[in-house]
């Protein structure tokens, strides 16, 4: 099918572990719909790279903003989980390059946040876990035995600096950003009263100025769960437009 110019590219962000082949499933439907899906491995996530470990916060945010502002008008950011650091450093610094994210069960991070605080500075990355402490912390409905093994098979351990670094934002312009929540493991009901609590998990979600939220029940990872449908919502949010 021929690509629809006229339609924003959608860059696709996985989160934690995962590079662009995470997104194959996905991709595969936008592009069979017209729409531009370009598939991104973050620094730090590809197995090839010999300084991958040593790779920031910082390198994925800018590697994010370069493949943006390559694309002729602005784009639709789609970020999964983990991805929302990189991503909301992006919303921060250049909004003017995003006609809308849309966030797959996740949201924007608040200011200072750390994903893991914790993590010890000799700790070069973190690899995933083992299927059950994994279940413990991200829900793993519909995966196949076939999914997890390919899922465990090409993951990559995750830079510690990414993880140790505090994500810094001083521009309010990226609330501004027609934003799209996917909740897939967490009804939007729940997430919108956590994030109107002030939960500092969801708190800048109710800062936002143009918000839609889209329920895809399914576990963390929908991009192979729900792949179809989630190309779908992609598809449809991707081409709403503000005013």
């Amino acid at each position: 099918m021929t690509t629809d110019s006229s339609q924003p590219s959608i860059l696709l962000i996985a989160g934690h572990w995962l590079g662009a082949w995470a997104w194959d499933d996905v991709a595969e439907h936008l592009t069979a719909a017209g729409r531009r899906a370009i598939a991104l491995t973050l620094p730090g996530l590809d197995a090839d790279d010999p300084d991958r470990a040593s790779r920031t916060l910082d390198d994925q945010a800018v590697a994010i903003e370069q493949a943006a502002a390559a694309e002729s008008q602005p784009v639709v950011i789609v970020a999964h989980s983990g991805a929302n650091a990189p991503v909301s450093l992006v919303l921060d610094r250049r909004p003017e390059l995003v006609e809308r994210v849309i966030w797959v069960d996740s949201g924007p991070v608040s200011p200072g946040t750390v994903f893991a605080p914790d993590l010890p500075a000799d700790m070069d990355d973190l690899p995933l876990p083992p299927f059950d402490a994994l279940s413990q912390q991200a829900s793993l409905e519909g995966l196949s035995a076939e999914v997890l093994e390919r899922f465990g098979a090409r993951a990559v351990p995750e830079p510690g600096a990414v993880l140790r670094q505090a994500v810094e934002l001083t521009n309010d312009a990226r609330l501004q950003v027609p934003t799209t929540v996917v909740c897939c493991s967490l009804p939007s009901a729940q997430l919108m009263e956590l994030a109107n609590a002030g939960h500092p998990m969801f708190a800048e979600v109710a800062k936002l100025e143009h918000l839609d939220v889209v329920d895809l029940p399914t576990g963390h990872w929908p991009m192979w769960s729900r792949a179809q449908d989630l190309a779908k919502v992609i598809a449809a949010e991707g081409a709403l437009r503000v005013g």
